[in-house]
């Protein structure tokens, strides 16, 4: 039905590319644990904490994916658009918890400073480098446009940076010896670990809370649908995200009295699609019933009302 069109699921192919991420990531992930209890390094431990959310993040974007599928019934009058949003807000909040554990332990090992191997330290980092790369490589291949993926590539970016941190770390003890290094490379990681999970959390909630699209002023679009031909009002104006790869609106429309009320609609709907990539749109379509007063704008409970000039079509 046009106008009513659900955001469309990463297809199975984008799957089997962030399957490919999960797998180097699980397996350096393990190896990098391994290390970094043999070499009493934070950073590498880590490390591998936050390769663990970005496992438990590719995971879930393969889940939601395939979940996502799944066609909208009972229920689930919009399907299951917004499982993409719940994990990924998991995911940040996991994040914000590693880095708040890795905050206090790196504080601490800070005033009480443990040997550490340098060299093993900065050879693993060299290889986590090169590992992220790979699996950064790879989930990019997927559907960018998902809350998820753009979450994954975010974790793996960070940890890019933060391979490079500890990689330095390592260096600075192998070369000097002083392992203060160490903890300042994994409070490092968990500020990076912290900017990235207030992202994903703010990014999923503004999903929850039914915001509009990012980029997109509700009284702009309402001023622009006003100026339509044939159109006299627009209010009850609501626009939100439905998941992270499609909004939804919906609106109350006048039409002046020698307006087609259908054409006026179709004409709406091209505009919102063409201009603002909406295409779930729900539109009630009246003739106004009386002669609306020259002005700009009015307000009533509804917020704000779109008023083009009574009887002048304005374009």
């Amino acid at each position: 039905m046009p106008g009513h069109q659900h955001a469309h699921p990463a297809p199975a192919g984008d799957r089997r590319w962030l399957l490919a991420a999960l797998g180097v990531v699980v397996v350096f992930m393990a190896a990098e644990v391994v290390a970094g209890l043999l070499a009493h390094s934070l950073a590498l431990i880590a490390d591998a904490g936050h390769m663990l959310t970005d496992a438990a993040a590719l995971l879930l974007a393969v889940i939601a994916s395939r979940l996502a599928e799944r066609p909208a019934r009972g229920a689930y009058t919009y399907g299951f658009t917004r499982v993409d949003a719940l994990s990924g807000q998991a995911n940040g909040i996991t994040l914000l918890l590693l880095a708040a554990w890795f905050t206090f332990e790196g504080i601490r090992r800070l005033i009480d400073p443990e040997s550490v191997h340098g060299g093993v330290v900065a050879v693993v980092a060299l290889i986590g480098v090169a590992v992220n790369l790979a699996a950064t490589w790879f989930a990019s291949r997927a559907d960018r446009a998902s809350l998820n993926v753009k979450g994954v590539l975010a974790h793996l970016v960070t940890d890019i940076w933060a391979f490079i941190a500890t990689f330095v770390a390592g260096v600075v003890v192998l070369g000097t010896g002083w392992t203060r290094a160490d903890p300042i490379a994994s409070l490092l990681v968990a500020a990076l670990m912290a900017w990235t999970g207030v992202y994903l959390v703010r990014a999923a909630g503004r999903v929850f809370l039914e915001a509009a699209p990012k980029g997109l002023d509700p009284q702009a679009l309402g001023d622009e649908l006003a100026a339509v031909d044939g159109v006299a009002e627009v209010h009850d104006l609501h626009v939100w995200v439905l998941g992270s790869n499609a909004a939804a609106m919906s609106a109350h429309v006048l039409v002046q009295p020698d307006f087609d009320c259908h054409t006026v609609a179709a004409d709406l709907r091209t505009k919102i699609a063409d201009r603002h990539g909406i295409e779930h749109v729900t539109l009630q379509v009246d003739h106004e019933e009386q002669q609306l007063h020259d002005a700009d704008t009015c307000v009533d409970a509804h917020g704000t009302v779109h008023i083009a000039p009574a009887g002048t079509p304005d374009g």
